[in-house]
């Protein structure tokens, strides 16, 4: 998939790193999130960016660890990079949102039902909308947070908050 390409790339372009390092970053930065990015897939991705030459790897042993493998971005990762920078830069945006099945089909279900589907998707709104806030209480003074990542935190709460807007106009389309 070109966007764990890109997600991982991305981050070796900035600085040298093993794939446990990168799978950190990605959890500590929440990009899975926002991107379909599981652990497993980033370290077959090293794997298969190291296979196709995008990446080289370097055996480090820290103090009394066992070995790991430290990546680094080859003259031809970087341009991969910015190939694909460039293609997904370019893709028609697609906004899936799972709970739209749930919409499509509120009219089959009875008036209380209805209800009950709406209120959980209605708290499962404001779950995330609090773990984006504390998140981005947490990280708005970190220099070590890069203003582009602040801006997609930024981009999900906008998001969030235009989705409470659209339930609640869906509570009283509803009359619920």
């Amino acid at each position: 998939m070109a966007t764990i390409d890109l997600i991982v790339l991305g981050i070796l372009k900035k600085e040298s790193m093993s794939a446990y390092d990168i799978q950190k970053l990605v959890e500590y930065r929440n990009i899975s999130k926002w991107v379909k990015i599981s652990t497993p897939s980033i370290y077959k991705k090293v794997i298969q960016l190291e296979e196709k030459g995008y990446i080289t790897s370097t055996q480090v042993k820290e103090g009394k660890m066992p070995e790991k493998a430290v990546y680094t971005l080859t003259d031809s990762g970087k341009s991969q990079f910015e190939k694909l920078m460039i293609e997904i830069s370019l893709k028609p945006i697609h906004i899936f949102l799972d709970f739209n099945a749930v919409i499509v089909n509120l009219d089959s279900l009875s008036r209380e039902n209805q209800k009950v589907c709406l209120a959980n998707i209605e708290d499962n709104i404001k779950t995330l909308k609090s773990y984006l806030e504390e998140n981005e209480n947490l990280k708005k003074n970190a220099p070590e947070i890069p203003e582009t990542g602040m801006a997609v935190l930024e981009q999900q709460l906008i998001l969030i908050q235009a989705i409470e807007t659209w339930i609640a106009s869906m509570k009283e389309h509803f009359d619920l």
